[in-house]
């Protein structure tokens, strides 16, 4: 199998010049290794041309998110499987070749991600993606190794190869026919749930999705926004609403998005009393986005809508905040 890996850029000199030498080292005798630049304005282009001859740059017109910027970035590529790789990760010796044997040896396999650690904290889960990822019901997404805010160490509890829903964005592995199959990732999307979108696609289409326990990266997270940026939390709540229209199956759609959008508003309401009104005001700019919305969706769900169970739990919030369950192994 020929393998891609793809670096998406924007104005990322720094974290390029930082984490760029160890996909070279670790990579350029299994891949071919790409940066995508989303048009960016600093010299990191340049940057790359002028230090990394291993690497070929694609100059995307404008930036277009992650998901426009992937989209248009692995269009002209013809690699079997295609490695979305956030700027901010560094990955090790030997990452690449336990999930390409795995695509190698399991035909059903379309999307894969390694074992995902904090750059900043190498003996404990990073908060995108962890050891695999979950929704619940309501879509709230949880991680072996990651519940909310709660990282658990990593003492070898998720070394074993397991199914899961989505894997993450920030170092997603993918068979480039079964990406192109469902027509990659949704553009309106921009940034953030992105790759859960195209996960839940991807398995109502048939394939299946894995966390392959021996391959191991680590990644800084919030490079670009961190958690606590009020863009993000406008994507994510906005992002939300739209997968479970498009994608939740049956009528039940309507009540759950109800279910959401209440939590939505204590959630405001709650950033309301700590005093960070940005956030929520981004939790009703994204409510209002969805409304706009809904109509362009409505018409992607009759594509789109899936009858795959799509979660393992009823609400992570229950258990977690009521339950007081902190850890992956805890629920039920």
């Amino acid at each position: 199998m020929k393998v891609a890996v793809v670096i998406l850029n924007w104005n990322g000199r720094k974290l390029l010049e930082q984490f760029l030498p160890s996909v070279i080292n670790f990579s350029k005798n299994e891949a071919s290794i790409y940066v995508a630049d989303n048009a960016s304005t600093d010299n990191s282009v340049a940057f790359v041309n002028d230090n990394f001859s291993e690497v070929t740059i694609i100059q995307n017109s404008s930036n277009g998110g992650y998901a426009k910027g992937y989209n248009d970035a692995l269009k002209n590529l013809n690699e079997d499987i295609f490695v979305l790789l956030n700027s901010d990760v560094e990955v090790t010796q030997n990452w690449l070749t336990p999930i390409i044997t795995e695509f190698k040896n399991d035909t059903n396999l379309v999307a894969a991600q390694p074992k995902i650690l904090d750059f900043k904290n190498k003996g404990h889960f990073e908060y995108a993606g962890a050891a695999g990822g979950f929704i619940d019901q309501l879509g709230y997404p949880f991680c072996r190794g990651r519940i909310f805010n709660t990282l658990e160490k990593d003492v070898g509890q998720y070394n074993n190869n397991a199914n899961i829903f989505w894997a993450s964005g920030a170092c997603f592995f993918i068979k480039s026919d079964a990406y192109w199959n469902v027509e990659g990732l949704d553009e309106i999307f921009f940034a953030h749930q992105e790759e859960i979108d195209l996960c839940w696609r991807l398995q109502s289409n048939g394939g299946s999705i894995k966390y392959i326990g021996s391959s191991k990266v680590y990644h800084v997270g919030g490079a670009t926004l961190n958690k606590a940026n009020s863009k993000k939390t406008f994507y994510n709540f906005r992002n939300t609403l739209l997968m479970l229209l498009k994608n939740a199956k049956g009528n039940k759609v309507w009540f759950l998005l109800f279910m959401r959008l209440v939590l939505d508003g204590v959630a405001g309401v709650q950033f309301l009393l700590q005093g960070n009104w940005k956030n929520t005001i981004a939790i009703i700019k994204a409510h209002f986005s969805f409304y706009r919305l809904v109509p362009t969706y409505l018409l992607k769900r009759k594509k789109y809508a899936s009858r795959l169970e799509y979660y393992i739990n009823k609400s992570i919030v229950w258990n977690y905040f009521i339950r007081k369950n902190r850890t992956f192994k805890e629920l039920k």
